[in-house]
């Protein structure tokens, strides 16, 4: 859940700062929407290999 609202806090904060013209706070949007997209990845890599040690268990029954 974290993610998306990274995601979503980030795409705000570049519009406002692209809005405004404070290079700064498009900047922290920037960061905000890579944090969100990476949090996503990761979550995606664990349960990935959650399934993959869920099916070698069950291949070994």
């Amino acid at each position: 859940m974290g993610k998306n609202i990274d995601k979503a806090k980030g795409k705000i904060k570049q519009a406002v700062g692209a809005l405004t013209g404070n290079a700064a706070l498009k900047k922290e949007g920037e960061r905000d929407e890579r944090k969100g997209k990476v949090e996503g990845a990761v979550d995606g890599v664990k349960k990935a290999a959650k399934d993959a040690s869920k099916a070698v268990g069950d291949a070994v029954k």
